[in-house]
């Protein structure tokens, strides 16, 4: 059986429906099943058993043998929770008590971690773990990620095989219940079907212009197939980056959907929220010089490709992946 923690939740039910195209149907879907209208990201996939997040532990000390690995991507991922207490719980006291599980019966393990970790980029976007302990994220949901990370390479035992993705800007289908979460992309094709134009941040840094913040933006799809691409080969235990390695404006992504749905771009700019300002990154770019060491070499999808493919075969035909 392969887990799937974080199942009916963005990355995660994307994953399912790719294991399902492989002819993979053995799947167990682990989450907080409470919401009802997130519950709609697992509509006609194939699963065998549905776990609740909190009988999960028990669940994989009883089952350990018949799993043949587990993707742990379930999390707190909100940038603006600031109750500790929540992320701790869920983002890293749940993650080690994955990780034990895992590494007491040898189960091959794949988790999530985040761009968040590397806060302003002071010290790069290196994936390189000697760095991990000098990151500062800027967030508490950060913080949490960065300290499972530094947790998970502190360890003496873990399973044989192990590996933690710092995803940077996903976005994709399946992504509407994240609400302020979601992407620019699902935020812009909302405001622009309501109003015609798009709000977008202004530059509170003088080394950027309004429109001008640069993330490393990457389609949930390309994310998928390296999470699926490992269950047929193993790569050195370790956390890799997963971004596409090109920074792109969020004037360009903006653009790009205005442009797949057949309009003139219409773009204000806003001030950003004072709770989010000082925490705020301005830059992100994967370095992927470490993962494509590794072998895998995986030709991303051009932003005007993956934001095409989402706004035209989803979001207009108010489909889930």
């Amino acid at each position: 059986m392969i887990v799937v923690t974080g199942a009916v939740g963005f990355i995660g039910s994307c994953l399912v429906e790719k294991l399902n195209l492989l002819n993979l149907k053995n799947i167990v879907v682990v989450d907080d099943f409470s919401n009802h209208d997130k519950n709609k990201n697992l509509a006609g996939k194939f699963y065998s058993q549905a776990i609740d997040r909190s009988n999960f532990i028990l669940w994989l000390e009883n089952n350990y043998d018949t799993v043949s690995i587990v993707y742990h991507l379930g999390a707190r991922t909100d940038t603006t929770e600031f109750d500790y207490e929540i992320l701790e719980k869920l983002n890293e006291n749940f993650s080690k008590s994955v990780w034990a599980q895992c590494a007491k019966h040898d189960i091959p393990l794949i988790y999530a971690s985040s761009a968040a970790t590397y806060g302003l980029g002071e010290f790069s976007y290196d994936d390189n773990h000697s760095l991990v302990n000098k990151l500062n994220p800027l967030n508490p949901y950060g913080k949490s990620k960065n300290n499972f990370d530094k947790w998970v390479l502190s360890q003496q035992e873990g399973p044989s095989f192990w590996v933690g993705f710092k995803f940077f800007n996903v976005y994709g289908p399946n992504e509407y219940h994240k609400k302020r979460m979601a992407s620019v992309i699902l935020h812009a094709y909302k405001q622009i079907k309501d109003t015609g134009q798009m709000n977008l941040f202004k530059s509170h840094n003088p080394n950027y212009k309004d429109g001008e913040q640069l993330r490393d933006f990457v389609y949930v799809k390309d994310v998928i197939e390296i999470l699926s691409h490992l269950l047929k080969i193993k790569i050195n235990n370790g956390i890799y980056n997963l971004g596409t390695g090109v920074a792109r404006s969020f004037n360009d992504l903006v653009n790009i959907t205005f442009s797949s749905l057949g309009l003139t771009a219409n773009i204000n700019f806003i001030d950003t929220p004072k709770d989010i300002r000082d925490k705020y990154q301005y830059f992100t770019q994967a370095n992927m010089k470490k993962l494509n060491l590794a072998g895998i070499k995986h030709d991303f999808m051009p932003l005007e490709e993956g934001v095409s493919d989402y706004v035209k075969n989803y979001l207009l035909r108010n489909r889930y992946f």
